[in-house]
């Protein structure tokens, strides 16, 4: 008899642990709390509890070639880089050509997944989920958990004092949707990632003035790389990255330095990044450089304090007539429906053997999938992550655990 593996969530992750399950002959059974497969590739109008949100206009920052997953190539008609709708279209395709869907639950909430009594023998979980008011209990072999980490809006305020007496608007970037009703306003956003990047480009269109404040910057490049060709198709390359491996670490940095700043000198825009030495994803946007030369967007160190109308800075300085504050700062996870003897997150951080398994299970039936941030597309990292774990559960690569 096939065994039985609980796939929590059906984005990118999830499906790919579907149909990861199917290629093993094991028997899915997914559980999605919304009404419709995409996970962060679903817009809607409103946020959702529980779900991921992205705002109207989200491009990929990964091409198209390097994004699909490995057993089905995007349509040819698709550009480059696509837009969330073009993204999700492509989602619903590969669940249509896989016959995915009739191993989704929709609107199944899972409320917890615990051991078995003898788990330590045969590693099987109790799920218990809910739907429709209803909770159904249910024993898997094996649990995926695809639940992302771009739900749990991160908002520091004791890090901003005075924002409690500030009179104005403020929200944290999962809150923001169109550019609508922002016409004629002073905007901060906070923060120096891809959310924030796009957010202050989309908003200096419609604002008086948008300022972008950065705790230590970052390397800003653009999706067009040398001569045209998409920028990850260039760097992610079997010949790019035997030589940065054969470089001396010094020497890596500075080409890296040099390459990055071929574009635009980042010192002269105030965007050097703070730790320069850590090699981190960079921020993708092609017109942030532009705006801010033309002055639509100023770039300004991090907020030392609010009053009830203004932003005072590290370095002095003082932005009046503060309208709305965007918190872009970020996400923490967590799994509510785990005991925090499987999986323990701290400071932000779970530990998984190889980003994928809980080290201190006895049996290693239960797999986090898609929880990492890879300098180039999830997609295929996350098929990988789940062909791995898949293949763990049917028995065959035991030896690496």
């Amino acid at each position: 008899m096939a065994k039985r593996v609980a796939v929590i969530g059906s984005g990118v992750s999830g499906l790919t642990s579907i149909k990861c399950c199917l290629d093993e002959g094991l028997q899915p059974t997914c559980f999605e709390r919304s009404d419709n497969i995409g996970g962060l590739w679903r817009f809607t109008e409103k946020v959702e509890e529980g779900r991921a949100s992205i705002y109207r206009s989200v491009i990929t920052n990964s091409s198209k070639e390097m994004s699909c997953f490995s057993d089905f190539p995007m349509p040819e008609h698709f550009p480059n880089f696509l837009h969330n709708t073009r993204f999700l279209e492509y989602l619903k395709l590969y669940a249509k050509h896989f016959d995915l869907l009739k191993y989704i639950q929709f609107k199944t909430t899972v409320i917890s997944v615990r051991k078995c009594q003898d788990f330590s023998t045969i590693g099987q979980w109790i799920v218990i989920t809910e739907s429709n008011g209803k909770q159904v209990s249910a024993t898997f072999d094996a649990v995926m958990v695809c639940i992302g980490h771009h739900i749990e809006s991160y908002v520091p305020l004791q890090s901003f004092p005075g924002i409690e007496k500030f009179k104005g608007q403020y929200f944290h970037s999962r809150q923001y949707k169109t550019p609508e009703g922002f016409e004629g306003k002073t905007i901060l956003v906070v923060g120096m990632g891809n959310s924030a990047s796009d957010i202050a480009v989309e908003l200096c269109q419609r604002a008086t003035q948008v300022y972008l404040s950065t705790r230590g910057g970052s390397w800003v490049m653009s999706r067009v790389y040398d001569n045209g060709y998409p920028w990850d198709t260039v760097i992610h390359t079997r010949f790019s990255n035997l030589i940065r491996s054969s470089l001396p670490w010094t020497l890596l940095k500075w080409v890296t330095e040099k390459k990055m700043n071929e574009w635009f000198d980042h010192e002269n825009y105030g965007l050097v990044p703070q730790n320069r030495a850590l090699m981190k994803e960079p921020v993708f946007n092609d017109d942030l450089p532009s705006r801010i030369l033309c002055g639509s967007v100023v770039v300004k160190p991090i907020v030392k304090e609010f009053t009830e109308t203004s932003a005072i800075f590290e370095d002095g300085t003082v932005m009046e007539n503060v309208d709305v504050v965007i918190f872009a700062t970020g996400y923490s996870f967590s799994f509510p429906f785990l005991e925090e003897s499987v999986i323990k997150v701290e400071n932000n951080q779970a530990p998984l053997y190889k980003h994928v398994f809980p080290p201190q299970l006895e049996k290693p039936t239960l797999a986090v999938i898609g929880l990492i941030q890879p300098l180039g597309p999830i997609m295929p990292t996350a098929e990988l992550q789940a062909r791995w774990a898949t293949r763990v559960f049917k028995g065959k690569w035991m030896g690496m655990m």
